[in-house]
């Protein structure tokens, strides 16, 4: 571009976003500023179809109000929150045409000609008609497969991004600590290194396909008071470091954009309003430079704390929020400039960021879409779903290996869960077709073609005798139990689409926090009493969080676990019962056996009994790592050998600083021998645990620094090393200084639930 009177450094492509970015806040007026910080609009509401796409009032008035628009939330949403459907919602078909009105729109009324970028939600695929739509985290995380992870959120990405969608809004940063809380599929894992590897390859995956990533949320979300949603995390300073940081740093290394705010409160101080949080420990510890973004009216929650609803908006802001979610506080930005609680400076402090992303995307050049975003199958989701699915289910009985079932001429099928596709979806999933999600028993019958398979309702039958007179004479009785996450039972809503506690099938997901968890009760009675020991019962947990399965357990001859498995869940879970495929998946969460033992991760501190109560045998029946197949792994000639110097030391936190890159040394390489010895495949997934002893602060009972995942085909046997490095040993002493000043280190070996081998490793002086 040639200077001349016209010349404007923003609008030239060839100059750095940097330099774009500084030229056009310089000729923006306060208001316009401001603008760009405010997500206000619900996206689905914007738009109807009569039968033309036209935009609505409320949308122009939000544009004209702002000279522009910052950013806009769920364009695409569908769902029985936002009330779209095929018939009145933006169909791929219909994307090109909806969302070039949209952006041809704010560009046209803004005086600078500003675009709007576009944020939608992605907690497990994209929350529109037509998305592709994945297992939950949690059993992404019960597979242990992070390539595939990466890969599933690759093709994801690519349908976002010819949606050009800006911003996948990602469940990843919240960790599983208590089951009653209902959004625990959101989370990866109780374990905080496996949430963080599974948090990373999820954002890589998202990158590459050129889509953006605002990770959610941070932080200690998952740490609510009696398991109650956007309750108080009492913790401390340590705990939040040890278990809830891990995930935010591994998604801020692999490159994430934005960075949600969760709405808890930690030890008195809501996230919101946080700058040791967001900024302190964010920016400067992590090294974020992308933008944070408000949870839905959680701004506005900080009413709570403060004189009135514009300090809430100034405290957000200075405390380190971007772009606002809804909210009144941040459309109060301008009043607080006038009345001097906060600065313009501060304002261009707080927009300058957005407005690189913008630039960084290309929107000024390219803010049109040049064709329509497509199905699922476009991109290959359905058949990485499907391997998600498969990996990702979880064997924890299998008394006289009654699984697998290879021929069946009869099988009965019961429970609530077993004939519905929307039970094995999840929270945040779109209208779909029946076609396009295959039920338990749709599997069942599929993969026993030719057998009879019939269904029974467990509550239809008064008199339990008739039920088990007409199961007599089957090959086997399925029972599917758990529970739903479905919105598509009867579900009302809050005003940030929460589910209300009384909303129909759905039982878990947000909003949806239990005090009871115990599942499957009476159906286990009535096998106790009628069934067991004349037809075989396989049972299937259908979950979005731990429950308390300890009668069902007891009562079933096989039991599998499966956290929700998505769309094609039930050919997945057919697939293993009859034996096409072994099943492969680890426990990313310990199960209670009683709700009076929560909370019960496998890594609670050192200073105490764990899970210690007089009425009930210490520890869980089924804990973080184990998972069952239809082959074993022999593990040989496990060796440790030493790297590198265990030297105690202490370390300085700061990110970019020398001790942080000698924490990052090699100390000791593990290596092994797997075999498969058996007739089907099997995989191997090595863990590797530590246990501190000394130190001057307790230590947990076992905390995972290491795994891999190794699949072995029949008879396979293959070497895997896997290393520890200085940064593994290291933890956080009494001054919160990493430190390596311990008596001594067990390292252990691990899978299944069962030790492979151990030693003993000592720090050098």
């Amino acid at each position: 571009m040639n200077a001349g009177d016209n010349y404007e450094i923003y609008k030239d492509a060839a100059k750095s976003p940097k330099e774009r970015a500084s030229d056009l806040l310089s000729k923006m007026t306060l208001r316009e500023k401001v603008g760009q910080l405010n997500q206000r609009l619900y996206g689905f509401s914007i738009y109807d179809y009569s039968p033309d796409f036209s935009l609505t009032d409320e949308f122009k008035e939000e544009v004209e109000k702002w000279g522009g628009l910052g950013t806009l939330y769920g364009l695409y949403r569908a769902d029985p929150w936002s009330g779209k459907t095929e018939e009145n919602g933006i169909t791929p078909k219909k994307s090109m045409e909806a969302y070039n009105e949209v952006q041809r729109y704010v560009i046209e009324h803004s005086r600078l000609g500003i675009p709007a970028l576009m944020s939608t939600e992605c907690p497990h695929g994209h929350q529109a008609l037509g998305g592709g739509i994945l297992p939950v985290n949690a059993a992404a995380a019960a597979s242990f497969d992070e390539k595939l992870l990466e890969d599933a959120y690759e093709a994801c990405g690519k349908q976002l991004s010819d949606g050009h969608v800006d911003f996948a809004l990602m469940s990843m940063l919240d960790v599983m600590r208590d089951p009653r809380w209902g959004r625990c599929e959101e989370c990866y894992s109780e374990d905080p290194v496996l949430s963080a590897r599974m948090a990373r390859a999820a954002t890589k995956g998202m990158k590459k396909s050129g889509t953006g990533v605002v990770a959610k949320h941070f932080c200690a979300q998952g740490e609510g008071t009696g398991g109650v949603n956007a309750s108080a995390a009492r913790i401390g300073e340590r705990e939040l470091r040890e278990i809830h940081l891990p995930p935010t740093k591994a998604a801020v290394d692999a490159g994430c954009d934005g960075i949600m705010a969760a709405y808890n409160e930690i030890d008195g101080v809501y996230c919101h309003g946080n700058p040791h949080l967001l900024s302190d420990i964010l920016r400067d510890e992590m090294g974020f430079k992308g933008v944070v973004m408000a949870d839905g009216f959680a701004i506005d929650s900080l009413d709570k704390v403060t004189s009135g609803n514009t300090e809430s908006g100034a405290l957000a802001l200075k405390s380190g929020v971007n772009i606002s979610l809804w909210d009144y506080g941040f459309t109060k930005l301008e009043e607080a400039v006038s009345r001097g609680i906060i600065t313009e400076k501060d304002i261009d402090d707080a927009v300058f960021p957005v407005l690189l992303l913008k630039f960084e995307r290309g929107l000024f050049e390219k803010p049109y879409m040049t064709k329509n975003m497509g199905r699922e199958a476009d991109y290959g989701i359905d058949k990485l779903s499907l391997k998600m699915a498969e990996e990702s289910v979880v064997l924890l009985k299998n008394q006289n290996n009654i699984l697998p079932v290879r021929e069946a001429k009869k099988i009965a099928v019961m429970g609530e869960n077993a004939d519905s596709g929307y039970a094995l979806m999840g929270d945040y999933t779109p209208p779909r077709d029946e076609s396009k999600m295959v039920s338990v028993l749709s599997g069942i019958r599929e993969e026993y073609a030719g057998s009879k398979v019939k269904y029974f309702s467990f509550d239809d039958y008064e008199d339990k005798q008739a039920l088990a007179d007409e199961i007599k004479g089957y090959d086997f009785l399925l029972f599917v139990t758990g529970g739903s996450s479905s919105r598509y039972g009867g579900a009302e809503f809050d005003k940030n689409g929460a589910a209300l506690t009384t909303s129909g099938v759905m039982e878990c997901g947000e909003g949806m926090d239990r005090s009871s968890l115990e599942v499957g009760k009476d159906e286990a009675a009535f096998i106790n009493s009628y069934i067991k020991g004349k037809t075989p019962v396989i049972t299937v947990c259908v979950a979005g969080r731990p429950y308390v399965i300890t009668d069902i357990a007891a009562a079933s001859d096989g039991l599998l676990y499966a956290f929700y498995p998505g769309p094609f869940g039930g050919p997945a879970i057919a697939e293993i019962i009859k034996g096409v495929i072994s099943p492969t998946g680890r426990m990313p969460a310990s199960l209670p056996k009683e709700e009076g033992q929560i909370p019960c991760y496998y890594n609670f501190k050192s200073s105490y009994d764990g899970m210690k109560y007089c009425n009930l045998q210490q520890g869980t029946d089924y804990t973080f790592g184990m998972g069952l197949m239809y082959s074993d792994i022999e593990y040989k000639n496990v060796s440790f050998e030493k790297t590198g110097a265990l030297t105690p030391e202490i370390f300085e936190n700061a990110q970019n600083s020398e001790d942080s890159g000698r924490l990052q040394n090699s100390v000791i390489a593990i290596k092994m021998s797997v075999k498969n010895p058996g007739d089907m495949e099997a995989v191997a997934v090595p863990q590797i645990y530590l246990k501190r002893h000394g130190g001057g602060v307790t230590a947990r009972v076992l905390e995972l620094k290491n795994f891999d995942r190794c699949f072995l085909k029949a008879g396979e046997e293959k070497e895997i090393s896997l290393e520890l490095k200085l940064k593994d040993f290291a933890f956080y002493n009494y001054e919160m200084k990493l430190s390596t000043k311990a008596k001594d280190y067990e390292i252990l070996v691990m899978d299944q639930g069962e030790l492979k081998a151990k030693t003993t490793i000592l720090p050098e002086e």
